[in-house]
């Protein structure tokens, strides 16, 4: 058997490829370590910020990877999502990557029994988590004319019940099975839609869980390596799935937590 790599293989990279990143809130964010990897295989970067607010934990991150369009954007605020992709249709006129990783539901809601959250703040968990990546990829669909990679991000709460993940694991597990549904509507048109679950980790979102602390140490000595996850192996994991040797990768749910998901 010949066990020569071809020699016109495409190489790993994402040189020219403009992506989107939604959800950097500041150094520690899994989207930060998504956004370097990016930047470092060649891609252009549009980065989005919460609020004022937020900018200045942001904005010197975006600059410090040559982003190419900065701008603030909630999801919860009439127009703001739809006026970042106009300005990526006006700078660009074209998009061939967007990572989701936002998520939120009201402390009260979060913090609480399921059967006890109010329905005001599952619908704000419902918007915020999972139906604005419906509303990105929509925006995203009509600027990838070339196709594209469109990816959002899981936690194993979606899946099983974690002690204090509550309302937002029903939350995650509604983004899974939409990036499913995404996936086959979207595949006729070369656009993949994949959803990545990393390991628990030290971002600012996450301490918003109860008892977090005790949660990451269960899962630094209950994994297989020993260790958690860090921001920059999701980071290279999403930018494979960026890449053009990804094309027929789609519907499917990474894991990159240490192998934390297989364990009984």
């Amino acid at each position: 058997m010949d066990t020569t790599p071809e020699r016109n293989m495409p190489a790993y990279s994402l040189h020219g490829k403009k992506i989107l990143v939604i959800g950097i809130a500041n150094d520690k964010s899994i989207a930060w370590g998504c956004a370097k990897a990016y930047r470092a295989l060649g891609a252009e970067l549009a980065i989005t910020y919460l609020n004022a607010k937020a900018e200045p934990y942001v904005r010197p991150l975006a600059e410090r990877l040559d982003a190419g369009i900065i701008t603030q954007m909630n999801v919860t605020r009439e127009g703001e999502l739809e006026a970042t992709f106009d300005e990526i249709q006006k700078r660009w006129g074209r998009l061939d990557g967007l990572l989701h990783s936002i998520a939120f539901a009201p402390g009260a809601d979060l913090h609480g029994r399921v059967i006890d959250c109010s329905r005001e703040g599952f619908l704000q968990a419902m918007d915020v988590s999972c139906h604005s990546f419906i509303r990105a990829a929509k925006l995203a669909e009509g600027l990838m004319s070339d196709g594209g990679s469109i990816q959002t991000l899981s936690y194993l709460g979606a899946d099983r019940v974690v002690d204090n993940y509550n309302l937002m694991g029903a939350a995650k597990a509604a983004l899974e099975s939409v990036a499913r549904y995404l996936a086959a509507e979207l595949g006729s048109k070369r656009i993949t839609v994949n959803a990545i679950s990393p390991g628990p980790l030290a971002t600012r979102a996450a301490s918003g869980i109860g008892c977090f602390d005790q949660l990451l140490e269960k899962a630094a000595k209950r994994a297989p390596t020993g260790r958690l996850t860090t921001i920059d192996e999701v980071g290279s994991l999403s930018a494979f799935l960026m890449s053009q040797i990804a094309p027929s990768t789609t519907g499917d749910l990474f894991y990159v937590d240490g192998g934390y998901n297989i364990m009984a």
